[in-house]
């Protein structure tokens, strides 16, 4: 019962339901900046391993010559 009253008073359901807008438009920013983020990471990421594939390609050359 106690449970049942505690999450009661964190629940709130507007009646008017533009109040819902700007929680939204909150919403679809954090989304695309963590989009925009997480691509940044992955091309971030793949430059990395290119130039440690380089990079460990030029030391086996180094090590046969």
């Amino acid at each position: 019962m106690l449970n049942y009253y505690i999450l009661h008073l964190f629940l709130y359901f507007p009646q008017d339901k533009a109040e819902y807008i700007p929680a939204g438009i909150t919403s679809i920013l954090f989304l695309a900046a963590t989009l925009l983020t997480m691509r940044w990471i992955i091309r971030h990421s793949k430059r990395e391993q290119k130039q440690a594939e380089e990079l460990e390609e030029k030391l086996k050359e180094d090590e046969t010559k």
